[in-house]
């Protein structure tokens, strides 16, 4: 996925109200954007460090600007939660995820489930249908390991779930971790910030469910889906 145009570089002032992030420009200017992103950006949004904006094309929205990217000195983060779904479904359009290759349509934002949408709908005349869950992963909790969620999410629970009835009715059922913070070698689930979200993932996975986990590539406004890297159940 490319920024186009180009995202515009700044400081971060403050998070204020979880979706406002007050950010200073480096013509001295400050501008208030909006922060697509509902959980605590723990570890991820300390006033002072580099954060990159992106401009609005809508002439009436009332921000003129989104938060896109926090990046600190051990790498950029990628913090808009509603990117990820579009990066995941280019990644598996061009055949870059070999445990999802070979699927003919995906399509975005399928109703299954208890009155819920599915990221991503993988179908194959010839295979099962496969559901894809994508959560975006960003909480540094160790050196070089991440950790979801990042505040408690009864509706992360509710999707395990979901994945967990669409196994039991033949289909194929994927919770995909893109992780998107720079430096990260491995991710877990955070236990210690909601355990029954933990307690979810691991029955979903004992059921049949299957748990991937992508490190997301950072090249200039470039975003594409890395390498695989290991998840700690």
């Amino acid at each position: 996925m490319r920024f186009d145009p180009p995202l515009i570089r700044g400081t971060l002032i403050k998070r204020e109200k979880r979706f406002l992030a007050h950010v200073a420009l480096p013509d001295g200017s400050a501008v208030i954007a909006h922060c697509p992103n509902t959980g605590s950006m723990k570890t991820c949004a300390d006033p002072g460090w580099a954060v990159a904006i992106s401009p609005s094309t809508n002439p009436k929205r009332k921000l003129a600007w989104t938060l896109e990217l926090v990046e600190p000195d051990t790498g950029p983060i990628l913090v808009n939660t509603a990117r990820p779904n579009h990066i995941v479904r280019e990644a598996l359009e061009d055949g870059c995820i070999g445990e999802l290759d070979g699927y003919t349509h995906v399509r975005p934002e399928v109703k299954y489930g208890e009155n819920s949408r599915i990221d991503l709908l993988c179908t194959h005349p010839d295979r099962p249908d496969c559901y894809v869950e994508v959560k975006n992963v960003t909480m540094l909790v160790e050196p070089a390991t991440a950790a979801f969620p990042d505040s408690v999410s009864k509706r992360a629970a509710k999707h395990m779930r979901e994945l967990t009835e669409m196994v039991k009715q033949g289909h194929r059922a994927v919770v995909f971790f893109l992780v998107s913070r720079g430096g990260i070698q491995g991710m877990r689930p955070a236990d210690e910030i909601d355990p029954a979200y933990g307690e979810a993932l691991r029955a979903a996975v004992a059921a049949g469910v299957e748990v991937l986990a992508y490190r997301l590539n950072f090249d200039d406004d470039v975003l594409t889906v890395g390498p695989r890297v290991p998840v700690q159940l």
